[in-house]
This record gives C-alpha cells, sequence and structure tokens, in this order.
C-alpha cells in the first residue's frame, strides 16, 4: 500500500529587487549548480531571476506584476529560491 502525505505549497512574493539581489549575491558558478542539481538549463534558472532567455531556457513558475522596487514577484514554485538561499547560508557559514 502506497500512501502520500499532504502537502500545500504556498506562493512567496517579494520585490523584483529583493529577487536580484539574492541573485547578485550568489557566489560565481551557482546558477550552472542550481541548474545542475536540479536538471534544468542554466537559462531556464537565469529566467527564474528575471532573465528573459525563453528561447533558451524555460519560464519557471514566476508571475511579475508592477509595483515599486521594480514590482512584484510571486514565486509558485521555490524549489530554485530555496537552493539559492542554501548555497548564501553555506557562503556565510564559510566566512
Amino acid at each position: 500500500m502506497l500512501t502520500f502525505k499532504s502537502f500545500i505549497i504556498m506562493p512567496k512574493t517579494i520585490t523584483f529587487s529583493e529577487l536580484r539581489k539574492i541573485k547578485d549575491s550568489l557566489p560565481d558558478g551557482s546558477m550552472h549548480r542550481i541548474a545542475n542539481e536540479l536538471n534544468l538549463s542554466v537559462e531556464t534558472v537565469r529566467n527564474y531571476f528575471g532573465g528573459h532567455s525563453y528561447s533558451e531556457g524555460q519560464s519557471c513558475g514566476i508571475h511579475i506584476e508592477p509595483g515599486p522596487n521594480g514590482g512584484y514577484v510571486k514565486l509558485d514554485d521555490l524549489t530554485i529560491f530555496d537552493m539559492a538561499m542554501k548555497i548564501l547560508e553555506e557562503q556565510n557559514v564559510e566566512r
């Protein structure tokens, strides 16, 4: 018998400026690391952080609405966001 745990995925809303600050704070090679670990293209990861290379990568669950600080970004899938935050935590521990 298989059982599945129920869980609710809550979207996260941040400003576009906050999202770009996270991206800019990541150490070199982080886009490739995230892409490799999640089996995504690097362009898809870059698009998550506000890139626009949809011919090379895919959109991946972000929605940008106009507003202050570059607008608001609703993140439907936090997988890339969580991995970026993990990398930033690792970077802070190493210092």
